[in-house]
């Protein structure tokens, strides 16, 4: 059988049936709120204006969503940012969701407090709805020491406390394994709201982390879905992704979110651009089950972002 006979047998299979539309927007985090499955990522985005601009574009093409750290360094230029633009939308603090995250070099019962509260400060507001342990290593911690254990202990500790207080809606925690997870739970009196991890098409976790987040209910948000350790487009050129994406009329970026959403992660696709900004939002497609084999079937495994296993 020659070959562009099996292409186009492949072509037909990928091309029926239609995918439905969808259009989910929320899923209900542990604690009773809200969460959008698609947010707006912010980091590297440096540049005042550039993040005003993208939180603009943003707002207008519907997200509702904001994930930002203390080490992004951004805090403060998307609070004065959505302060300024929240009005001309008609829209309220309460109608956003802002992530933000722990750093490092505060983890520790000495460091948590003045790390959320230097959070809340640079944002310039009342309370964060999501507040993640931003890696399960401290600074200047070597790698394999145990003291990681002890200071991300005393930060989720510290966590709960902010989280009973109301500054924190809800608590979750990034990078984190599932030896990091079943730590966690042994001792927490607050479970974990989100683990927030590298996932895309090239780095799948694996099934026992997503076995043991489905058990607990902690909701799995999934960063670096578009392959790179910047959010760029390295998987997009993938010749599965451009054919799925063309059969399915969309662009291979949208493919490639979409497939991430329905694995079971929520996203925080990034982009300066305006188009893509809004194309990354636009997901209101089903990938079938044929487009998803499809998928599934890449065999490329690159790990793209920082590797938590080694961090005791």
């Amino acid at each position: 059988m020659s070959s562009d006979h099996n292409q186009n047998a492949v072509t037909k299979a990928l091309a029926l049936p239609e995918p439905r539309k969808v259009i989910e927007k929320f899923v209900t985090l542990n604690t009773g709120h809200k969460f959008p499955l698609i947010g707006f990522g912010t980091y590297t985005i440096q540049s005042p204006k550039l993040i005003h601009d993208c939180i603009d574009w943003a707002l207008a093409a519907g997200y509702r969503a904001f994930d930002t750290a203390a080490v992004y360094g951004n805090e403060e230029d998307i609070g004065k940012s959505l302060r300024h633009l929240l009005p001309k939308y008609n829209l309220e603090r309460s109608d956003i969701f802002i992530t933000s995250k722990l750093s490092p070099k505060d983890h520790g019962a000495n460091k948590v407090y003045n790390g959320v509260m230097g959070s809340l400060s640079r944002l310039g507001v009342t309370y964060i709805d999501l507040y993640l342990i931003h890696w399960p290593g401290a600074s200047g911690v070597p790698m394999d020491s145990k003291e990681n254990k002890r200071l991300r202990i005393e930060s989720w500790k510290g966590l709960e406390d902010l989280h009973k207080s109301g500054q924190l809606k809800a608590i979750g925690v990034s990078n984190y394994t599932v030896r990091h997870l079943e730590e966690l739970l042994k001792f927490c009196t607050v479970k974990p709201a989100v683990n927030q991890v590298e996932f895309s098409i090239h780095y799948r976790q694996s099934v026992d982390l997503f076995k043991l987040c489905d058990s607990e209910n902690i909701i799995l948000q999934s960063y670096s879905s578009l392959g790179g350790n910047n959010n760029s487009t390295t998987l997009a050129v993938d010749p599965v992704v451009e054919k799925v994406a063309h059969v399915t009329k969309v662009t291979p970026v949208q493919v490639l979110l979409r497939w991430v959403l329905q694995k079971g992660y929520t996203i925080i696709p990034k982009s300066t651009h305006k188009e893509r900004v809004e194309q990354n939002v636009q997901l209101d497609f089903e990938l079938n089950n044929v487009r998803m084999n499809a998928l599934n079937n890449i065999s490329t495994r690159i790990k793209y972002a920082w590797n938590p296993d080694t961090v005791y």
